[in-house]
């Protein structure tokens, strides 16, 4: 099912793989496309109206030098909420979403990268007894992730259907 918009937004934020994004503006929509084995994490407060958006690679950046850290879940997620901290965000208010994950390109499962970008997720918002809201993760196809900074509401889409986090 195709969600409808109630408002189009005026600016579309783009956040490409390695990307995050934070805002405050209402008029704002992020979005990120081609989640397959990445990890789309969005996160909302609502009492300040704030949204964020990180789109990483891969589970660890250990053993890597001048690593872009938003690639990378251990140095992506601790950014994330930092930057959402500076905006003047609290942790109880957050509210966590969401989706990629996908077994893209490995059907032995070799790699499993997918499934590892989604337990490191798991294992370090734990760790912080942060819960998340909803989700939608695994299979084996891309998703585009989109979340509307004046409602939180998230909307993921895989092929031509649309669903509501």
């Amino acid at each position: 099912m195709n969600l409808p918009m109630t408002k189009a937004p005026r600016t579309l934020m783009k956040v490409g793989i390695s990307e995050m994004a934070v805002s405050r503006d209402p008029d704002v929509q992020i979005v990120t496309y081609a989640l397959g084995s990445c990890i789309g994490l969005v996160l909302y407060d609502p009492r300040r109206r704030c949204a964020g958006l990180l789109h990483y690679q891969l589970p660890s950046s250990k053993g890597k030098k001048d690593v872009n850290p938003s690639m990378y879940a251990d140095t992506g997620i601790p950014l994330l909420f930092q930057s959402m901290y500076e905006q003047g965000c609290k942790k109880s208010d957050i509210i966590v979403k969401v989706a990629g994950g996908a077994n893209i390109n490995d059907a032995s499962g070799v790699f499993d990268i997918g499934k590892r970008n989604y337990l490191i997720l798991r294992k370090m918002l734990w760790k912080n007894d942060v819960l998340i809201a909803s989700e939608d993760v695994g299979g084996d196809h891309p998703r585009t992730v989109r979340v509307d900074v004046a409602t939180g509401n998230v909307w993921v889409q895989t092929g031509r259907l649309s669903k509501e986090l």
